[in-house]
This record gives C-alpha cells, structure tokens and sequence, in this order.
C-alpha cells in the first residue's frame, strides 16, 4: 500500500529513485511508469501546459489567474461554473472576470431542477431548515447544463462533499477545482489541519466525528443531540 504521505525523504523530487525506502510505489514500476500515458496528445499538452503555468505563476498567480492562463493555454474558450447558491455573488463576480478577460461563460447553481429532497428519502426533520420546501443539491444537473452548452473546461465553484464527485464524474470537460466548501473556516479547508494541534484536536483526532448538534428523527418528532 503507497503511504508517500508518510515518506520522510520524498526522493522522488530529485530523481534518486535508488534511494526510495522499501514501500515506495516507484519500485514497481508497473504502477509509476506513466510515461506511456502521456503519448496521448491532449493528456500531454495538459501536462506541459500545467507545468508551465506553474513555474511562470510560481508565488506571484492567485489561484483565480491560474486557472485563466491554463484556460488560455489550453485554447478553451467556453468556461462553465458549476456553483453553490450560498456563494452565489462570488459566482457572479468570477463570471464577471471571466467575461471581462475574452472567455465565454456558462453557469448552473446546485439547485437547478428544484428537486424536492424527500425524492433521496430525506425526512423533514433532517433538512438544513425544516419545516418548508428545500431542494436538493444536484450535480448531476449541472453537470448535463455545462455539458448541454458544451463547455470547454469547467470549475467546481464551492460544492458539497459528494456532490463535487458526482459532477466531475458526470462532467464531459475536465474539471478544476477553485473554491473547495468549508463553511466553518470561510472555504478554507487546509485550515482545520494546521489547528489540528490545538483548536481542532479534538474534532479531528479524540471524537471522529463531528463536533456539532446532529438531529434524529421519531416519527414526526425531531430531537437534537450534542455530540
């Protein structure tokens, strides 16, 4: 099992693959000799183009520029947003930079098709708010929108945990990711694990699991437990 993850010496950033430890996946080379993969045209200029991005843009492109340049790179034209309603002004600003920088924008919120959320068999009482009507998130859909407008490259734009896999699994473009939902730590994930020493020891490593009121449903009756 690969744990690079673990590994203390990351040769693999110098080419000394004589030097790996012992469970290094680079000593099989079935698993790590992807050379072959990349004779396919588009997944090398992917390749390359990311490589160049990255070393022209190195600590001096947000993000946001990023992903323009690739987009550019790429020869992509038409780029769709694939967002959450909650960040729905930030959509509309990256829309705006986007149109503003010559790209061809097409955009589907989470919640297009307004499916109510008892057809997953959701109960009321395990709404976000219950007591009325709430959709259900639906990637799926955004994902046939994006691709009803034949996106060239698409971005996940604050999606829920599982609902950003369902997009890219039903995306026909590639997918970038480019703000990754933490509705906590104000989308920035990374966040829990640099305070996962202190403030988020116990959420992350002493609990396992989540540190907040979860309800459970009786019949019509909900009851909200501290955990």
């Amino acid at each position: 099992m690969a744990e690079c993850a673990e590994c203390k010496v990351y040769v693999c950033r110098l080419g000394h693959m004589e030097a790996s430890p012992k469970n290094c996946p680079m000593r099989d080379g079935d698993l790590t000799d992807t050379r072959e993969s990349f004779s396919d045209p588009t997944l090398r200029r992917m390749a390359r183009e990311s490589a160049l991005v990255e070393a022209e843009g190195y600590l001096h492109w947000t993000r946001v520029e990023e992903t323009m340049e690739f987009a550019r790179r790429m020869g992509y034209e038409k780029l769709g947003i694939a967002f959450c309603v909650g960040l729905r002004e930030e959509a509309k600003l990256l829309s705006n930079v986007l149109k503003a920088n010559g790209f061809v924008v097409s955009s589907a919120a989470c919640k297009t098709g307004s499916i109510p959320k008892e057809e997953l068999d959701i109960a009321d009482c395990q709404k976000v708010h219950p007591g009325g009507f709430e959709a259900m998130c639906n990637p799926v859909g955004q994902a046939k929108v994006l691709n009803r407008d034949e996106t060239d490259f698409n971005i996940v734009f604050g999606l829920c945990v599982g609902h950003d896999s369902l997009f890219i699994m039903h995306s026909k473009a590639p997918v970038t990711c480019l703000v990754a939902k933490d509705r906590v730590l104000a989308h920035n994930p990374i966040g829990a694990l640099y305070g996962s020493n202190g403030y988020f020891r116990e959420a992350l490593f002493e609990t396992h699991k989540p540190t907040r009121a979860r309800t459970h449903c009786l019949g019509d009756v909900s009851i909200h437990v501290d955990l």
